[in-house]
């Protein structure tokens, strides 16, 4: 069964990382939600992309505009989450998903989307969450990695999820934090599309759960001989249908999309018709 992954929701049809999205996901029938983290002054976790407010889908609390100019000075890290509840992240037109549905949104909380989810899926759905972490942002727009991982590796602790959350990050540090408080967690290591899978595979002291590159690095042989090595491959971020056909002919065991429901319906058509 392939895992259907909700990128930041269903970003292509609601705004991202935001209840609405969220929620539409688990309707669509998602496997599993993908979600990131940054942190606020009062060490929140709280579900954003960026550590700041991206001018892309960023008004401020007076309607005022955010540029790409000035929207790192809006420095979650250096605001309490009252302060950054009041930002809206959904009424935006976002010029990359001009079919994206404008709502009125705010960037939650993890225990948000925990609450949402557990109590819309009966406690079954999974997640996969990403640290947004990096050596330059250490102390300045999230706190020193080894602080960010145990936030979010407690509260998964607290809420008896160790069993369906996936931990994933780009930041080597990040994964290698998680795997020394959690070994028993699973973990993905994601590859940027300008890196090596194998090289950075290299780099861990240790065999990840899941490997998720830019699906444009990947290949029929390379998803064998992946998953060869005991590695899920679970690629980042397949939008439209003929990129979705051709890795699930490559036998990936899930991929990541901003548009669950064209996958879903592809593997719907699957199981009528066998087109793959």
């Amino acid at each position: 069964m392939i895992d259907v992954q909700g990128h930041r929701g269903c970003r292509g049809i609601l705004p991202e990382n935001t209840i609405p999205a969220f929620k539409k996901a688990i309707e669509l029938g998602v496997t599993t939600l993908e979600l990131d983290l940054a942190v606020s002054k009062d060490h929140q976790l709280v579900v954003s992309h960026e550590p700041f407010m991206n001018h892309e889908i960023s008004i401020g609390p007076n309607g005022e505009e955010i540029t790409e100019e000035n929207e790192k000075s809006f420095n979650l890290y250096q605001m309490n989450y009252k302060e950054i509840k009041r930002f809206d992240v959904g009424m935006k037109k976002h010029l990359r998903f001009p079919n994206q549905q404008k709502i009125k949104a705010h960037k939650p909380l993890l225990s948000e989307i925990f609450d949402l989810a557990e109590d819309e899926t009966d406690e079954t759905i999974l997640y996969n969450i990403e640290i947004k972490s990096h050596p330059t942002y250490d102390g300045i727009f999230t706190p020193k990695v080894e602080e960010f991982t145990k936030l979010l590796i407690n509260l998964i602790r607290e809420r008896n999820l160790e069993d369906r959350v996936t931990v994933q990050s780009f930041d080597i540090r990040a994964l290698e934090i998680t795997h020394q408080m959690n070994p028993k967690l699973s973990t993905a290591l994601l590859v940027e599309d300008n890196e090596n899978i194998d090289l950075k595979l290299s780099a861990l002291s240790f065999k990840p759960s899941i490997i998720s590159p830019y699906y444009g690095l990947l290949s029929e042989k390379k998803v064998e001989l992946l998953q060869d090595e005991r590695l899920q491959v679970i690629p980042w971020t397949a939008n439209d249908t003929t990129t979705m056909k051709t890795l699930l002919k490559f036998k990936v065991d899930g991929i990541i999309t901003d548009y669950p429901d064209r996958l879903i319906n592809l593997l719907e058509n699957e199981i009528t018709d066998n087109a793959f």
